[in-house]
């Protein structure tokens, strides 16, 4: 059987957050399956999420009217990515069909709120009308097969029994999703805590 190769894409400023916590337990799971395991740590990479023509190296096409879709084309084309770009574009190419049908992607992150405030009459409004953009719109769009999210509701909120007992349902969860789902690579991201 052929390893796995694992993604996580991570983003939380604090290594003692509970966003760590999870990632943690995830490399660990993932490991003990003999996946191999990459994190794309944001914070620490320092990475650029934004758009702009610094994602290019050399002359722009057109500089007086930038637009990013065709200069980024022809950027690829002639390999003149950023080396922040290539370099994640190298692990998406090395974890083996993360771009291809198929393909499980798994939302993870923390809330700074309780679950209930993230219903359809609650104050944040209904979190699956907040993550259809990013789950159908995005994930969904580009092959992925979308699975469940994985919502640690609060978690700086609650006791540490909470937080240990959330830190278990994830494992559990974890290890059922590798055993009954996880036939290809596995991407996962984990959004920062609004606390």
């Amino acid at each position: 059987l052929a390893e796995k190769k694992v993604l996580i894409v991570y983003a939380h400023q604090s290594a003692g957050s509970f966003s760590a916590a999870a990632k943690e337990a995830a490399v660990e799971v993932l490991k003990s399956k003999d996946c191999s395991v990459e994190v794309s740590d944001l914070y620490a990479m320092k990475f650029k999420a934004t758009a702009t023509a610094e994602d290019i190296t050399g002359e722009v096409k057109n500089p007086e009217h930038f637009r990013y879709a065709e200069e980024t084309k022809l950027a690829w084309d002639e390999g003149r990515l950023s080396a922040d770009i290539t370099e994640e574009q190298r692990k998406l190419q090395e974890a083996d069909l993360v771009i291809y049908q198929k393909t499980k992607a798994l939302l993870s992150f923390t809330t700074g709120s309780q679950e209930t405030m993230f219903s359809p009459t609650g104050i944040n409004g209904d979190m699956n009308v907040t993550l259809w953009p990013l789950q159908n719109g995005i994930l969904h769009y580009c092959g992925f097969q979308v699975l469940a999210p994985q919502i640690f509701w609060a978690p700086a909120d609650a006791a540490p029994e909470g937080r240990s007992a959330m830190l278990a349902a994830w494992n559990t969860r974890l290890f059922q999703t590798f055993f009954f789902f996880l036939k290809g690579p596995f991407m996962w991201h984990m959004a920062p805590n609004r606390r």
